[in-house]
């Protein structure tokens, strides 16, 4: 039989047995036969189609076994086992089986083999640790390999990694039994341990079994047993602090070096001191404790002290600064003063507590402080404020008042939306943005396309149908089958991309259409369409384009296709759309549409070229332009308690608003404009970025239906666009705003500070009614003060201070305790903002409880930021 094709057969059979006995008898001659031919055949099959690829993915194993025993150098055997196609194999028997096929190699060329498998190992990708221990593909061939052969392997992390991982899982399935001992690979990992990359998680992993033990545990039990080195233990650890790296990385060494309970004879006191500037959080935390037992010893002197004490102060965490002066304190007085200028960086912490602490500390120490020490305090000393600074002038000197930096307020700048793209005007660039995927979903573009297809139906639809031909092929199944797309919870008759595609569909096919239009009207099964009255409104206007083609007719123009990017249409524009109609009645929707679209300044002389208008529709929009614009409907703010289901957040209180149509406003307006809170689940919808550009001029009724909807529906992408918005801005709008502070992630608080910023920018923000709404909802518990405070700190900073001030002024005496009344948490920071925002803003102001609070005593963040508070206002 011809060899190669006695290779192929077996490999198809997907027969490892009798594969592994024909390898073994082929001569010589043959194997070259089969490793010329056999890489052009996999090329062949991976490009004949996706059957064939699934039954090339099924026989990996069967080619990896061909290559391995045919192909004659071992870089060729390397890149052959490194082929992706081929690397869905089980791995340990994978490494079985071509170790099968490798045994009469030369021992050298096997070597050889080893190290080049070795070194194209890549680091397991991050997630759990069993995830990471199912990816190691190659690891088992390349370490079986370097065990049978004894060959040294070379540096590579992902060794290293991946032998602690199959460790991990030895461990997990021996019930108890230690694995270390016998590893043959022990000794070869053991120094690499502690310079690898990629070890933490399996190092730090922890079975949580009785009779089960860790990688870490077992290191332990080894170096009390003599088979592993301590002192090699010790040193790794040691060494790998020294490296640096975060706390997930250096934390498994921290717990060795733990359990490992070094005498403090063994403490390396030299190199504890050097990690203490930069080491991540449970190494400092170790080194401290440490170098205090070796103290106790009489093992570190007085230089290394002051080191040590200096470097744990200018680190940025609050707790290290406070060990840092709790062990200058605690020393005796020659030795803490050697240590006192330690002191300084504490001086300028913002915790008042902590700061006079380290005042309190050091006028203890300075009569055994040197001058230059002495002078180090006396300079930082003059930040301090003034009680404190008084205090350590009387024990070191004068000490003078710093002159405070000048604070430069940054201008405010309104962040622009992005420009429109100009209309489609031609079938291949309209065809071109079909095929591109339509979510996320971006209104403007997609009004686009939707203006695009009604006016080049319009011109020539046999056109556009021939041009769209291949996104109809493409894009919906054939024979078209109009089931296929209706189901219990479909989003073809309500998500907008959908629609979008309805509607080309229509132009396309409209006998299609109208069939899959009629059963998604008729499937009682579906679930009722639980979309806010925006969302319905913006559905509606879709489907009014898919009815036109459906019944194959065409209008010109939509009237509604926004002309700015706040979704504005100017109104020149919509009277020229309209004038391309000449008597023919726009669609209903699209009208009404145009009409929320209107700016709020209007020409005068537009009415007069509107009343020539001949269509119906043509009359209805002169009027509205004679009003100036659609009335605003009456918008009115509450709190309220409201029965809500267990599983959702229950505040005390919440913020809503109503909203009420004005008189003779048409159906489907009033029904925008009606709104009023509801029991059970609040309203939610994941489409709330359309909303902003459906009335761009009605801010307040926006923001009413975004209120009703924010707390549940995540993003607040549509309150940035509601800041660029025209219209009046209340309590609802500020409100919509704290909700968006509020929110979990910080990217989307971001978005919130946006808002607040261009609102500021554009003289629009109403920060009084901010101020209240954070008050209230603050105390009715439906928003957290610490992000709230995030988002003002960023904004004040950014420029807003004089808005955030006023705000401020109205939320603070919301937030005061009352006498006897525990104070809230972070009500502290809160004072803080409003100091800084004050100070810019030059306030002069008086809030009430104030006083009393910054009249009491004690030396809290919330007192002594009232008494500052208090300075800044009554100045």
């Amino acid at each position: 039989m011809n060899a190669v094709q006695g290779v192929l057969d077996r490999i198809e059979t997907g027969s490892v047995t009798s594969l592994v006995t024909l390898l073994h008898g082929l001569t010589d001659d043959d194997k070259r036969a089969v490793a010329r031919h056999l890489p052009t055949h996999l090329n062949e099959r991976r490009r004949a189609g996706f059957e064939a690829e699934r039954r090339l993915w099924e026989l990996a194993a069967l080619y990896r076994l061909a290559g391995a025993a045919c192909l004659s150098g071992a870089e060729q055997v390397a890149s052959w086992l490194n082929r992706r196609e081929l690397s869905g194999v089980e791995p340990k028997a994978d490494a079985i089986q071509v170790m099968s096929v490798l045994a009469n190699r030369p021992l050298e060329w096997r070597r050889d083999l080893a190290v080049r498998l070795v070194r194209r190992l890549r680091p397991a990708p991050t997630g759990s640790t069993w995830r990471r221990v199912e990816s190691l593909r190659a690891w088992d061939l390349a370490a079986a390999l370097v065990i049978e052969t004894g060959v040294e392997p070379p540096e590579n992390d992902a060794f290293v990694s991946g032998w602690v991982l199959r460790t991990v899982e030895r461990q997990w399935m021996s019930n108890g039994t230690p694995v270390l001992a016998d590893d043959r690979l022990l000794d070869h990992m053991l120094p690499r341990l502690f310079q690898a990359a990629g070890v933490a998680d399996g190092l730090g992993w922890d079975p949580g079994l009785e009779g089960r033990q860790s990688i870490v545990g077992e290191l332990v039990e080894l170096a009390r047993t003599g088979r592993v080195p301590r002192q090699a233990l010790l040193e790794g650890c040691v060494s790998r602090f020294l490296a640096g790296g975060d706390a997930a990385e250096t934390g498994p060494f921290v717990t060795l070096w733990r359990e490992l309970k070094p005498e403090a004879a063994e403490i390396p006191v030299t190199e504890f001191v050097r990690v203490l500037p930069s080491a991540s959080s449970p190494v400092v935390q170790l080194a401290l404790e440490e170098l205090r037992r070796a103290e106790s010893a009489g093992a570190l002197d007085t230089e290394l002290f002051a080191e040590a004490v200096q470097a744990l102060a200018y680190r940025p965490e609050k707790k290290n600064m406070a060990a840092a002066v709790k062990w200058i304190a605690d020393a005796p007085p020659a030795r803490g003063a050697a240590a006192v200028a330690a002191l300084a960086p504490v001086f300028d912490v913002e915790t008042p507590s902590l700061r006079e602490r380290a005042v309190r500390v050091a006028v203890k120490l300075a009569p055994h402080t040197a001058e230059l020490d002495r002078e180090a305090i006396r300079e930082a000393g003059t930040r301090l404020p003034t009680g404190l600074r008084e205090r350590l002038a009387a024990a070191f000197g004068t000490v003078d008042e710093a002159e405070p930096d000048p604070v430069a307020a940054p201008a405010l700048t309104p962040t622009p939306l992005p420009a429109l793209a100009r209309p489609i005007v031609s079938v291949a660039e309209l065809a071109a943005e079909l095929e591109q995927p339509l979510w996320p979903q971006e209104p403007a573009r997609m009004e686009r396309i939707l203006s695009g297809l009604v006016e080049l139906a319009h011109e020539d639809r046999d056109a556009l149908v021939e041009g769209l031909q291949p996104w109809w092929q493409t894009n919906w199944r054939h024979p078209f089958e109009a089931r296929n797309y209706v189901y219990g919870i479909s989003s073809f008759d309500e998500d907008i991309g959908f629609l979008l595609s309805r509607c080309a569909l229509a132009v396309v096919s409209p006998a299609n259409s109208r069939e899959l239009t009629a059963l998604l009207h008729d499937d009682s099964s579906r679930w009722p369409n639980s979309e806010p009255a925006l969302q319905r409104f913006v559905q509606q206007r879709f489907r009014e384009v898919i009815s036109l083609f459906e019944r194959n007719e065409t209008v010109p123009v939509l009237l509604a296709t926004p002309t700015a990017p706040t979704g504005h249409v100017d109104a020149a524009t919509l009277v020229a759309r309209m004038e391309r109609l000449k008597v023919t009645e726009p669609l209903e929707y699209d009208f009404l549409q145009a009409l929320l679209r209107l700016p709020r300044r209007i020409d005068p002389e537009l009415v007069v070229r509107a009343e020539r208008l001949p269509s119906e529709a043509g009359r209805r929009l002169a009027a509205c332009l004679r009003a100036g614009g659609l009335p605003d409907p009456v918008v009115t703010w509450e709190l309220g308690a409201f029965d809500r289901p267990a599983s959702y957040h229950q505040s005390l209180q919440e913020a809503h608003a109503r909203l009420a149509p004005p008189e003779g406003v048409p159906g489907p307006l009033a029904e925008l404009w009606t709104l009023a809170p509801k029991t059970g689940y609040p309203a939610s919808s994941r489409n709330t970025v359309w909303w902003p550009p459906i009335m761009p001029s009605h801010r307040e009724a926006l923001a009413a239906h975004l209120l009703e909807c924010l707390p549940s529906s995540g993003p607040v992408e549509a309150v940035t666009a509601l800041a660029h918005n025209d219209g009046p801005a209340g309590i609802a709008t500020a409100s919509t705003i704290v909700i968006a502070m509020n929110h979990p992630t910080p990217a989307q608080r971001a978005l919130a500070a946006d808002a607040t910023l261009t609102l500021a920018a554009y003289g629009e923000l109403p920060a009084a009614d901010l101020g209240r709404a954070v008050g209230h909802m603050v105390r009715g518990e439906q928003v957290k003060l610490n992000r709230i405070i995030g988002v003002l700190d960023e904004v004040t900073a950014a420029g807003a201070h004089a808005a955030v001030w006023t705000a401020l002024a109205q939320a603070v005496p919301l937030l005061l305790p009352a006498p006897g009344e525990k104070p809230r948490p972070g009500l502290g920071e809160l004072l803080k903002v409003a100091v800084r925002a004050a100070e810019l803003a030059g306030a002069r102001d008086e809030i009430p409880g104030l006083a009393e609070l910054a009249a009491r005593k004690g030396s809290s963040l919330l007192i002594h930021e009232a008494r500052r508070l208090h300075e800044a206002i009554s100045a």
